[in-house]
Formats: structure tokens, C-alpha cells, sequence
């Protein structure tokens, strides 16, 4: 039992890592010990629910050690995170040990790494989507190690971990099998040697800079959508008075502005006082920052996101917006696509809407609000950029929208100060350098308070403002057109696993059919 207890808490440890601020190069092997706990049982039911207990027990760790910080804002986050989390994990796992009970070796490693990857792949395109701890995400410390995934995504990063778990795993059973040895390193140090060498060679395309502003407030998030509006108001224009006068794009974070406006002209006084500080201070830029607007419908024509109007027959959508303001007051808009469960969005509502009293209040709107359907670019001096949203940046794919319509370097715009210091906010920011290198798209981060900054295209980071810092930055980011193999066809890894999931299965009951009727021994 204290083996086992100590092997379950090693794969927490090795697991852990790369989220807390730390590094993901322990993943390749995290889930060898769980993988050892398995194998010392047998085939009897009473078994799987042993290996049932441990890997729980194991992934609700790992769980809990990676998304504590959520308590800061929720306390009903982090255990919804966890058993959702622990749930897919549990899947995925006993999937593979069921198998590896009753058929060959290979196809059970098949089964978990097909069903590991389509788990993940569901987490992120289902209704309830927290996509934070997919295995490839654990890399965002070590870019230089993972370069190949404008080829894969973090998908890629997950297979990876996987077949060298297994191959580790393998080793270690046959101790003194120098071959299983050789292989489980090669499988380790190769895509690692290639990605140096990619890293190494990287060469930023020769299509020129943007001069681009981030703008980092620093207001209470908390406070933010009951203080003084004035206040931050003045705050802003302070701020926006320090960007030189050369600056093409200038960022602020997400629902910097305050208050509500009205789609499609979105005009308020302050909308306009920042449009005459363009005029006069930067006349050739393009302000994008985050506000909430509104949009109306007629009755019978209203989305299923939409909520009656008072006092009126109509009803209107609520979104968490990116605005884009020029000095000829146009107007540019891109609506929240990847909305955070519990706080935006209501999964499943014929389900959940009944448990509506435990939605996270985090200070803004709460509960379903509008769903932009894709990435909308933003164009300006002849330079497209795509203003992303927070957690729009945890989905590779759905980011590689904005590049797929046009964006040569990329902007994300923030409120990351829900959660305190804690590694909550430090790895939002580092999973950021994971989709600088997955599109090749040098990255402009503004955040309400820590962490701001600069990313190049080959995840490396610049300047950068930390924790409770007010102030601004400004550099020149560099252009890209080109689209990388991973923004041309997304998650395909994903797709590709539920296949040979399906496949693996069929097989597994065809094996265990023949089996019983004696055709195979």
C-alpha cells in the first residue's frame, strides 16, 4: 500500500510541473508509476476497481495541485474543474488498463493514447470546455523543446508524452533490455534535438514591424464593475497619454472601458474622448481595447444566447467584445468566442440553467451571454491583426482563426487578476508563447494587472510588466503572413485519435468475441 501511495503522489509531482511555474520536461515520464500500479494487479473486477481508485486519487491531485488558485475567485470552481477533469483522465486510463487486461500489449498502448488525445481533443470543442491541463500545455516553460508544434499543436505535445511514458514504462519493466532503454531515449531526445535545431535556425520573415503599444491599467478586478467609473476613466487616458506619437496599434485589456454600449455605433462621451486623443496624440494608430456591448433583436428573431429587454418587446445579447477605434472614428468589431464555463456560459442549459445559484460572480455579467462564431481580424495601414480574447487564447484552433483571416502578428487582450499571484495568471501568460510558436505569430499581450508583454513568433519573451504594475510598453513586433501547417488544418490530431479510438474498440470486442468462442488462444 505505501509503495503504491508513493508512486500515485510521484506521478502528482511529475505531473504537476509545467503548471506551477515550473517545467514540463518530468511529463515524458509522469505516468510511469500509475502505469506500475496497474500492471500489479490482475484482470478481476475487483481489481479494476483498485486501479480505479488510484488513478482517481492520482489525477484528482494533479488536479488539485495545478488549479487551487481558481478558490481565489470561486470556491465551486476548482472541484467543477477537478471532476470534470478527473472524469475525461479516468476515461482515458481505465480504458487502457481494461484493455490491457484481456488483449495484446500494442493495442492496449493504442487505446491510451487514442483515448488520452480524444479526450482532450473533446474537452476542447465540447459544450463543457476547460482545455488547461492538456498534456502539450505543459511545455509552455521549455518553447525551445516544442518548435514542432506549428506541425502538431499541443496535441502533438500529448502524443509525445505519451508514447514516451509507455516506452519508459516498458524499459522499466525489462530493466536490463538495453534496446527498450535506447528506444524509450530516442523517443524522448529526438523531437527534442529537432526542436532545438528549429529553435536555433528560427529567422523572423523579412516583411517588416508594427509599432505596437500594451497598455497595462492595473485595477482591482474585483472592484471594477462597481467602482468609480470616472476613475478608471481618467486612468486610462493618463495612460494613453504616455504612448509616442509614432505607435500604429495600441491595446488595451479586455472590458477596460467601462459601462455598456450599443452595437453596431458603440458611442458614448468617453468613446469619444479617446477618439480625440487619437486624433491628436497618435493620429495614425488603431486603439483596440476590451468593452462590453449590446446588440438588439426584434421579437422571433433573437438568438438563443438573447434576453428579453425590459420594457420592450424585444430582446438584446450581451458580449464581452474587442473594439477597434481609429482616428476617423470607424468602428471595428470581434465578439468573445471561447466564453469561461460558470462565469459566460451556461454548458448544456436545459441542464444547468436549474443550478443557476452557483454561477461564479466575478465582478462582471453573469451567466450565457453572446457567442462570437470565429476570430475577426482587425485591418488597419495595411496590417491585419487578430485581437483575441483571455481564454480564447487556451484554443489553439480557434486562435489560428484570426491568422487563417489575415492576422500577421497577434494580440490578446486580458483580465487575468480574478485569481491573486498565484500561477493561475503566470501560466495564462506562458501558454501564450505555445500559440506564438503553433502560428508563427509574435504576440502582444495587455492585461488588466500582470503579466503584459511581448512574445515572438518563436515563443520567446520580451518585455514585460509583472504583477500590479501600471504603466505601458511599446515595441516593434514583426510580420508574418505565412500560415503554418497547424493553422491550415487545427486540431487534425484530434480528429485523427477519435478515429483510431473507434477503430481500437471495435477490434477490442471482435478480439474478445473470437476469444470466446476458442478461435484464438
Amino acid at each position: 500500500m505505501s509503495r503504491k501511495l508513493a508512486a500515485a503522489i510521484g506521478s502528482v509531482v511529475l505531473l504537476s510541473g509545467g503548471w506551477l511555474s515550473l517545467t514540463g520536461l518530468t511529463l515524458p515520464m509522469a505516468l510511469v508509476p500509475l502505469l506500475w500500479i496497474g500492471s500489479t494487479y490482475d484482470a478481476s473486477r475487483r481489481s479494476w476497481w483498485k486501479v480505479f481508485g488510484w488513478a482517481a486519487l492520482t489525477f484528482a491531485l494533479w488536479n488539485a495541485a495545478t488549479v487551487w488558485w481558481i478558490w481565489y475567485a470561486t470556491p465551486v470552481g476548482p472541484i467543477a474543474a477537478t471532476l470534470a477533469s478527473t472524469t475525461l483522465n479516468l476515461l482515458a486510463f481505465m480504458l487502457y488498463h481494461t484493455v490491457s487486461k484481456k488483449a495484446p500489449k500494442a493495442l492496449a498502448y493504442t487505446v491510451l493514447a487514442a483515448a488520452w488525445i480524444a479526450t482532450e481533443y473533446w474537452y476542447t470543442v465540447g459544450e463543457f470546455s476547460w482545455p488547461w491541463l492538456i498534456l502539450g500545455n505543459g511545455f509552455s516553460h521549455d518553447v525551445w523543446a516544442v518548435q514542432w508544434y506549428e506541425y502538431t499543436g499541443v496535441l502533438g505535445g500529448s502524443l509525445w508524452v505519451l508514447l514516451c511514458n509507455i516506452l519508459f514504462f516498458e524499459a522499466w519493466q525489462a530493466r536490463r533490455n538495453v534496446r527498450r532503454w535506447a528506444a524509450a531515449g530516442c523517443m524522448l531526445l529526438l523531437p527534442m534535438l529537432l526542436s532545438l535545431g528549429m529553435w536555433l535556425g528560427w529567422k523572423e520573415p523579412d516583411e517588416g514591424t508594427a509599432r505596437v503599444t500594451i497598455v497595462q491599467p492595473n485595477v482591482d478586478c474585483y472592484d471594477k464593475f462597481h467602482a468609480d467609473a470616472g476613475r478608471q476613466e481618467r486612468n486610462i487616458v493618463d495612460l494613453l497619454a504616455q504612448v509616442p506619437s509614432d505607435a500604429q496599434f495600441v491595446f488595451l485589456p479586455e472590458t477596460a472601458v467601462p459601462g455598456y454600449y450599443w452595437e453596431p455605433a458603440v458611442e458614448s462621451p468617453f468613446i469619444e474622448e479617446m477618439t480625440d486623443t487619437l486624433r491628436r496624440r497618435f493620429p495614425g494608430a488603431l486603439l483596440v481595447t476590451g468593452a462590453n456591448t449590446l446588440r438588439y433583436y426584434p421579437a422571433g428573431a433573437q438568438t438563443r444566447t438573447a434576453r428579453p429587454l425590459r420594457g420592450s418587446e424585444g430582446y438584446h445579447d450581451i458580449y464581452n467584445t474587442a473594439l477597434g477605434l481609429d482616428s476617423a472614428a470607424q468602428r471595428q468589431i470581434h465578439h468573445k468566442g471561447r466564453l469561461v464555463i460558470g462565469v459566460e456560459k451556461t454548458p448544456m442549459p436545459w441542464l444547468f440553467e436549474w443550478l443557476e445559484f452557483l454561477v461564479i460572480d466575478l465582478g462582471g455579467t453573469l451567466g450565457q451571454i453572446g457567442v462570437g462564431q470565429h476570430g475577426t481580424a482587425f485591418e488597419h495601414d495595411g496590417i491585419t491583426t487578430g485581437p483575441a480574447i483571455c481564454y480564447e487564447g487556451l484554443y489553439g484552433d480557434f486562435y489560428g482563426g484570426f491568422v487563417r483571416r489575415g492576422a500577421r502578428f497577434m494580440a490578446i487582450i486580458s483580465n487575468d487578476g480574478w485569481w491573486g499571484d498565484t500561477p493561475g495568471y503566470r501560466h495564462l501568460f506562458t501558454i501564450s508563447r505555445l500559440r506564438a510558436i503553433e502560428h508563427r505569430r509574435a504576440v502582444a499581450r495587455s492585461a488588466n494587472t500582470g503579466r503584459s508583454g511581448f512574445i515572438s513568433a518563436r515563443g520567446d519573451t520580451g518585455a514585460t510588466l509583472g504583477w500590479e504594475e501600471r504603466g505601458i510598453l511599446t515595441a516593434d513586433v514583426p510580420l508574418n503572413s505565412r500560415q503554418t501547417f497547424y493553422t491550415r488544418y487545427g486540431d487534425y490530431l484530434g480528429r485523427i485519435a477519435e478515429y483510431v479510438l473507434l477503430l481500437s474498440l471495435l477490434y477490442y470486442l471482435a478480439y474478445r468475441v473470437r476469444k470466446r468462442n476458442h478461435l484464438v488462444q
